[in-house]
């Protein structure tokens, strides 16, 4: 039974709608753990049905009284006309990139062929004129003649896969369905592709539909059911897997990893020597030695090996395709770049055109979150220089022409700068701008800093701070966001939401908790399974030092998550409800003594840890945000966003959270939740990201007190 330990709703300024407390409650693992909202759970019930309709009710009443929400709306849709580029990818003459400008809801996919001029390949509003298609992904073939490419509706991420003739612009074949998250890797000539596919799901339980994914064959122009299955029968039914086909044809890459774990299982097979539909092949690297690793076939013959075997932050070795071959997880590896002391290893490019006289690797890095790239001898690996960036930033994608040449072309994007392309010169070093975002707007001038703080541990976190002065001059309405999870790292990037809120005159503050990748995969470690506390910790000590600093106040202070970033708050605000004056958590994880069961849940085991091991379990239920909210206490201003078309965290995990909250409290600040449908965990369009970004900003204003307007008439 579940004693009721809290006062009800009707003490408070605001009635809630009616959630049912059942009696129900499990004994796992000799402890009894309580679930009185498991029938929200259930998103097809009439009753949950109606407690959401009633919410959302409650939710509208609320937001027609929150003032400057209009204005927020107006500023950040502004501040998002900006719009984006990003970076080239080539395939001989082909360059192909996405750009969204002022007034598009969805980015759009364009090539640009020599001297012929752009053109618009997809858009996914001419697909679909309500903007809920997205454009998942793409994959141009290696002579540029066809495209692959992915479309989802609703935000479920249900892709589906077409290929499309890129001089016509007409569609080949497709839709290929069950092809969420699955690469596409081009053999030369583009009759046939390598992809993956989840199975009929006829053929397994209901629950593991969205699992058992396989690596097949296709001949374009054949029916899919004809698609020869090459890989991944037997193996975990949660792996994802990577494939790819080296520029000559020869070599075959296929990587598994068994949901989000990071570590990998790593074949090659030379399709010279075997057949393509059932290629033999050889293991280079086993899950069981606990690191990340991929292969780049060099067009020298080598093999480069970018992997943090015995190297946190990432190095390369090279080595020999026919010693990997031939003998496989013992082959030899050759150090080329090593670790470093303390920069993150990203990616790299190799640029070996014929008029160069000494072909080079660039080398991408983030140190303390801040990008770089490196330039080093191609033959050596002996570092000869730098590539000096416009500012303190990031790196948005950094590429090269495959079959060889001088030029790379690199995003670049900060706190205050739209995503740009630049474009490298390794004949002179000359870095010059290749395209501006399309977009012509006023950047509010703001000044950025990066500190360091202690957390309880000693440890060393940092955090980026956004405001209109250089220092503290008084307490201001604060937004303070994490994430911490998966080795996400947080680098600096341009907000919308960050630049109307500073502008407005708050502060913006970005936590690198540990959980994320920047200082490497130890730094992910150490906010891992039963390392997860660490990150709570982190995020509390940043608002400690906000305060302690002067920038916020407990009644000033806001603190925003999604998803991971959502359990983060989720946590936080069961842990110190003190500290925070309110909260906006998005697409959240909360109860994690069921995680696994719905969603993706299942893969995300090796992250969080799973409830059906003992150990695992004390894990969870120690900071299981749904399983400690207690009674009595005055929780926050809450508001959780969840959209109906999420399929990798379930809406149930906000609605039972919710409905518990508003039981506890005595606090007369809302809990809310603010549901959306056809939209999903990722991406969707500009209106709807306007939306869901200005409600929150004005719901947050509002329990912190700042003006949507600000300084500004």
């Amino acid at each position: 039974m579940v004693s009721k330990s809290a006062a009800p709703s009707e003490n408070l300024a605001l009635t809630y709608p009616k959630a049912t407390r059942d009696p129900i409650s499990e004994t796992l693992h000799g402890r009894n753990v309580p679930d009185p909202y498991r029938w929200l759970e259930d998103g097809t019930s009439e009753a949950t049905k109606k407690w959401s309709a009633e919410e959302q009710a409650l939710w509208a009443k609320q937001l027609s009284e929150l003032s400057g929400r209009d204005q927020w709306a107006s500023r950040v849709l502004e501040l998002l006309g900006a719009g984006y580029v990003s970076a080239p990818a080539w395939r001989g003459e082909h360059a192909f990139f996405m750009r969204r400008a002022a007034g598009q809801e969805h980015g759009v996919l364009l090539v640009d062929i020599g001297r012929t001029g752009e053109r618009v390949l997809i858009d996914p509003m001419m697909i679909d004129p309500t903007g809920a298609t997205t454009l998942d992904t793409w994959q141009p073939s290696k002579e540029g003649r066809l495209l692959a490419y992915q479309l989802s509706v609703g935000g479920t991420e249900e892709s589906k896969l077409y290929i499309l003739d890129v001089a016509s612009g007409q569609i080949v074949e497709g839709p290929i369905d069950r092809t969420r998250y699955s690469p596409v890797a081009w053999l030369p000539g583009g009759a046939a592709y390598f992809y993956v596919r989840r199975i009929d799901p006829s053929l397994v339980p209901s629950e593991e539909a969205q699992f058992h994914r396989r690596i097949y064959l296709h001949q374009v122009g054949s029916a899919s059911n004809t698609d020869v299955e090459i890989f991944g029968a037997g193996l975990d039914m949660t792996n994802y897997y990577d494939v790819s086909v080296s520029l000559d044809g020869r070599w075959l890459q296929v990587s598994a990893s068994a949901g989000t774990e990071p570590r990998n299982d790593l074949w090659i097979a030379d399709l010279t020597a075997s057949s393509m539909t059932a290629p033999k092949f050889v293991q280079i690297q086993s899950a069981q030695i606990d690191a990340q690793t991929g292969l780049h076939f060099a067009r020298d013959g080598r093999v480069f090996i970018s992997t943090d075997r015995d190297a946190s932050r990432g190095r390369i070795c090279t080595a020999s395709p026919d010693e990997l071959l031939a003998q496989g997880i013992l082959a030899p590896w050759h150090d080329f770049i090593p670790e470093d002391d303390e920069a993150v290893m990203e990616g790299w490019s190799i640029l070996d055109g014929a008029n160069l006289e000494t072909p080079v690797l660039l080398v991408a890095w983030t140190r303390h979150a801040l990008s770089e790239i490196s330039i080093h001898d191609l033959a050596t690996g002996m570092k000869r220089g730098e590539i000096t960036l416009p500012g303190l930033g990031s790196l948005a994608g950094l590429t090269e022409r495959p079959e060889g040449g001088h030029e790379a072309w690199f995003g670049y994007t900060d706190h205050v700068t739209p995503p740009t392309v630049y474009h490298f010169d390794a004949r002179n070093s000359q870095v010059t701008k290749w395209a501006d975002p399309p977009g012509s707007i006023v950047v509010p001038t703001v000044f950025s800093r990066q500190v360091a703080y202690s957390s309880p541990d000693g440890t060393t976190v940092r955090m980026s701070i956004l405001s209109l002065t250089k220092d503290p001059d008084r307490p201001r309405p604060t937004v303070l966001y994490g994430y911490g999870g998966f080795g996400v790292g947080l680098t600096p990037g341009y907000s919308a939401a960050a630049l109307a809120w500073v502008e407005a005159g708050g502060v913006w503050a970005v936590a690198n908790l540990r959980g994320g990748d920047e200082e490497g995969e130890e730094w992910h470690r150490q906010g891992m399974r039963g390392e997860k506390q660490n990150v709570f910790d982190d995020f509390h000590a940043a608002a400690e030092r906000l305060i302690a600093d002067g920038w916020t106040s407990p009644k000033h202070l806001s603190i925003q998550g999604g998803s991971n970033g959502g359990l983060l708050v989720g946590a936080a605000l069961t842990q110190r409800p003190e500290l925070y004056a309110a909260v906006v958590c998005s697409a959240p994880l909360l109860d994690m003594v069921r995680y696994e069961l719905h969603g993706l849940g299942a893969t995300w085991s090796d992250e969080y840890g799973s409830a059906a091991i003992a150990e695992e379990f004390e894990w969870l239920i120690s900071y299981s945000p749904y399983h400690h909210v207690h009674g009595g206490v005055a929780y926050p201003a809450t508001l959780f966003t969840v959209f109906d078309g999420d399929s990798r965290v379930d809406p149930l995990h906000a609605r039972k959270m919710c409905a518990e909250l508003q039981f506890a409290t005595i606090f007369d600040k809302p809990i809310l939740i603010r549901a959306e449908p056809n939209v999903g965990h990722g991406g969707r369009a500009v209106s709807k990201a306007v939306d869901v970004t200005a409600d929150g900003l004005a719901f947050t204003a509002r329990w912190t007190g700042l003006s949507a307007t600000g300084g500004r008439s």
